[in-house]
């Protein structure tokens, strides 16, 4: 006998299922839409409602403008201007990411230059070429071209802590341009800015010691990019006697290192840099020393990422040592090179197919191979896989070199040397040197560039020669590199 509990039972059963089934048949019908494209400011400063993942409401976002427009106002003075800028400053700070996402957003589509005004000065402009009104028409079009983004971010910059803000922001801007390309214009506004402020003739060379205040030591340890600073001790050997430690700084940003380069001096060239980083070593005879290793060059600021002062600073840091060690009649780095182990990874087939038949026998013979047929790529990078265990003048070793040496010299992308550090130092007009073997044995020299280091020498004579050759796209090399490549 069927109870009414039962009955209940079936009725809830059949109830569900047919829900079940008729959002099936729904999910099947209504194909899923894709999602609607961010509205723009300009539509959201008109609406009144937020919508979906929008971090500001319209009435938030219209405020938000409303400081802006204040601070960027022509009829202000720059110091007015920079007191609403203060504003928006403390605002920023309390900002979630997406709400600053909101403000740079603001920033690219609200302070743009009047297209109207743009048109009509290159019109102008191109009626005026070849008369004497040309003069005057080129300044019209330049400052039509001039957004109000750009006075904007000027005010920003004229109170303490205005650089390290807009400095900050822009690091923090930066990984977002691939996926938002509208914050473009914003980025080269920065860039553009950043490179008149931070040009060379603003900065000031300063030699850091362990002497210095220790918040500006702790500033090394931190901002220490190539080999990492292990402890206070390791700090004072980099600053001991026979070495040096030299900065740039900004007027704006008095205590913070925008670049800093360390030096070893010694009396030949180094090739490992394990003897520079012992702790326990006794420092050299400065003078006895005939030759300055650049050993580590770290950038500090994530938002000067674009402004190169680099060079300016080696030309210095040359001039500076110059003078206080006449002896010095060498310099030169000693590198790293970074991207070795990634691009052989991928490129071992190709360079192992450029090999002479005698070549390729001689490396399948070392590996315990029976013919040069059998010899593939893989069998080359699992034998490398422990490099320290490989003797440099096997025939194992020797191609690795080969291919370090072709890396520097021959992998170039779009005129510049593919390798960052290479990049840096050969455009700066060094040449590749000498490479070094087991130079960086650390695990982060092994992982890099199978303990592979550089050096790159700097000939005040033929800077200018290395430079012209890199333009034509033509790495200066010694004769021992060059030979190498040649194999």
């Amino acid at each position: 006998m069927t109870t009414a509990t039962d009955w209940l039972a079936r009725g809830v059963s059949r109830l569900r299922s047919g829900a079940s089934d008729t959002a099936s048949v729904n999910e099947t019908a209504a194909p899923t839409r894709p999602p609607a494209p961010p509205r723009s400011t300009h539509e959201r400063l008109q609406a009144t409602l937020r919508r979906g993942q929008e971090a500001l409401t319209p009435r938030a976002l219209r405020k938000l403008l409303a400081d802006l427009q204040a601070a960027a106002a022509v009829q202000v003075s720059d110091v007015e201007g920079a007191r609403h800028a203060q504003t928006v400053m403390v605002w920023y700070a309390n900002a979630s990411p997406e709400e600053r996402g909101d403000l740079w957003s603001l920033l690219c589509e609200q302070f743009v230059s009047d297209p109207a005004r743009v048109q009509a000065a290159r019109q102008a402009y191109e009626v005026a070429l070849g008369t004497e009104e040309q003069a005057q028409a080129e300044i019209a079009l330049r400052r039509a071209l001039v957004s109000p983004r750009t006075r904007l971010l000027q005010r920003f910059a004229v109170f303490a802590g205005g650089m390290r803000f807009l400095l900050d922001l822009r690091a923090e801007l930066l990984p977002r341009l691939k996926a938002d390309k509208r914050l473009l214009a914003l980025d080269a506004d920065l860039e553009q800015l950043f490179s008149t402020w931070f040009d060379v003739a603003f900065l000031e060379l300063r030699r850091l010691s362990w002497d210095s205040p220790a918040s500006l030591l702790e500033k090394l340890i931190q901002y220490e990019a190539v080999h990492d600073i292990r402890s206070w001790s390791d700090l004072k050997n980099r600053l001991d006697s026979d070495r040096r430690c030299y900065g740039f700084f900004h007027p704006n940003l008095p205590n913070e290192p925008l670049i800093f380069v360390e030096v070893a001096l010694v009396d030949r060239l180094s090739d490992c840099i394990t003897p520079l980083l012992d702790e326990t070593a006794a420092p050299a005879d400065i003078h006895r020393a005939s030759t300055a290793i650049f050993y580590s060059i770290s950038n500090t600021q994530v938002g000067l990422r674009g402004v190169s002062f680099g060079d300016s600073l080696i030309k210095h840091v040359v001039e500076t040592l110059s003078a206080e060690f006449p002896r010095l009649r060498t310099f030169a780095t000693l590198s790293p090179i970074p991207g070795l182990r990634a691009w052989l990874g991928k490129q071992a087939d190709a360079r192992l197919q450029a090999l002479t038949e005698k070549r390729r026998t001689e490396l399948a013979r070392a590996l315990g191979l029976e013919s040069a047929q059998a010899l593939e790529a893989t069998h080359l990078l699992a034998a490398l896989d422990k490099p320290l265990a490989v003797e440099a003048k096997s025939p194992l070793g020797q191609w690795l070199l080969q291919c370090a040496a072709y890396y520097l010299t021959q992998e170039l992308q779009a005129g510049k040397p593919l390798d960052p550090v290479a990049r840096f130092h050969l455009g700066n007009g060094a040449r590749v040197e000498r490479l070094n073997w087991a130079g960086d044995p650390s695990a982060k020299g092994i992982k890099q560039s199978y303990g592979l280091m550089v050096n790159y020498l700097y000939d005040l004579k033929r800077i200018d020669k290395h430079r012209s050759l890199l333009a034509q796209g033509r790495v200066a090399a010694s004769r021992e590199v060059e030979s190498l490549c040649r194999g």
